[in-house]
């Protein structure tokens, strides 16, 4: 590609403490960013000198320096400017008495920090826990990365929880490496649609979670880092409280909200600390449909890959070979309730769905339970497939799935959640 076609080349002089910030909303527009001189970081993620970054669709980066650097960056972003109030020293410091917690945990042999981020929509959560995992894995550390954001689904796909085992920094222009996730099926998109069930979830995710920083030194004293839903009123504010009672977490940071901090301050007991940071001036808020196509490209990745391109597989599934559930039921009046049972087993129930039409375009969970005698809703799940076609007359459905046939195992569980496949 010659240069003409990157389009002009604007170099930039930064500052200590100041950042680069630019955002690409064109389809057709990309944006590379090389370093010349000094030292830069992507979200914690450090840059590597002469090295080109290219950027596409969707990207809103804050290019940080603590001593001063040079940039360049080709190409035609929509917004690109330098901001010289960021609140990238403050978060720093927080990072510093985490691994101050870090350090005294592996001196005492202890279990170091579990750390959780919250605040309302679209104010750098998911941005802040990658500063906090990339500080930290350069420190030496092994943290575990917990998201709750059943939203946007950073670790696997939205509809989902899940955890990772963090141990190198996020490369600059993408997520963590997605070694062996722990992933549960929520199904929606909103805690809101089976809160029951989501608490279910958030307490299996952290008994699991804790057991595993036991078994694994390194983890244990690296501790977590929790990233939580945007929704922080009413059931989303106890969705917060059961979330931090569940993961035993000795800090929250609340970014962006004085109410939500005056709650939890008197909420959350007093081995909790409560700590109050400012958002960054570069975040962006988004708009209802630029959630959904969030969403959307993050299942259209997990298929097909971002940077390096994946190669799903099409294949034929019988109806007889597998069993499709979805979780919950519709709520019945009391009166209608079978002698001893509370209205809230609804919202766990496994529900048989026959195949039909209506499974089309639906993303299906393959659950790792091998029988319905699990526990199913609580069983974590090896990964999601689509369903492509459904042929009645055949008896089968036409899935894409990111490994070749056949599936791992028989119990699929249905999510809200579609995915119109246009490859």
């Amino acid at each position: 590609m010659s240069d003409e076609q990157h389009g002009p080349r604007t170099e930039y002089k930064l500052e200590t403490d100041s950042e680069l910030r630019f955002e690409i909303e064109n389809k057709n527009e990309k944006a590379i960013v090389t370093l010349f001189n000094g030292h830069a970081e992507l979200f914690g993620t450090e840059m590597v000198m002469k090295k080109p970054y290219e950027f596409g669709v969707g990207a809103k980066v804050a290019i940080f320096t603590y001593h001063g650097c040079t940039i360049e960056l080709r190409g035609k972003p929509d917004v690109a400017y330098v901001a010289r109030e960021t609140p990238m020293v403050q978060y720093l410091n927080c990072n510093s008495a985490l691994e101050h917690l870090r350090a005294k945990a592996e001196q005492d042999e202890l279990q170091g920090p579990v750390a959780m981020i919250v605040g309302p929509t679209d104010v750098g959560k998911t941005t802040l826990c990658r500063i906090f995992l990339n500080y930290a894995v350069r420190l030496g550390r092994r943290p575990i990365y917990v998201d709750l954001d059943v939203g946007q689904g950073g670790i696997a796909i939205p509809g989902t929880i899940g955890a990772l085992l963090v141990e190198r920094p996020a490369p600059v222009a993408e997520g963590f490496s997605q070694q062996a996730p722990l992933v549960y099926h929520f199904g929606h998109t909103s805690p809101s649609d089976n809160d029951v069930f989501y608490n279910v979830l958030i307490s299996k995710l952290a008994e699991t979670t804790l057991e595993r920083l036991q078994a694994n030194k390194r983890a244990k004293h690296s501790g977590m880092i929790i990233n939580t839903c945007g929704w922080v009123k009413g059931s989303g504010y106890k969705h917060i409280l059961h979330a931090v009672r569940a993961f035993e977490v000795n800090a929250v940071f609340v970014l962006d909200q004085e109410r939500l901090y005056n709650e939890l301050l008197r909420d959350v007991g007093q081995s909790v600390q409560v700590i109050y940071l400012p958002k960054s001036g570069g975040v962006v808020e988004r708009t209802r449909s630029q959630r959904a196509e969030a969403r959307d490209n993050r299942i259209r990745e997990y298929f097909y890959g971002s940077k390096m391109p994946l190669y799903p597989h099409s294949f034929d599934v019988k109806f007889s070979d597998v069993k499709i559930f979805k979780v919950g039921s519709p709520a019945l009046p009391d009166s209608c309730l079978p002698l001893g049972m509370k209205k809230e087993d609804n919202f766990t129930k496994l529900v048989a769905v026959q195949p039909s039409h209506q499974l089309l375009h639906h993303i299906l969970a393959v659950s790792f339970a091998e029988s319905l005698e699990e526990n199913v809703i609580q069983s974590n799940v090896a990964g999601f497939i689509c369903v492509t076609d459904v042929s009645m007359e055949k008896e089968v459905l036409t899935i894409l799935s990111p490994q070749p046939r056949p599936l791992p195992q028989t119990i699929l569980l249905v999510s809200d959640l579609q995915f119109m496949d246009s490859h």
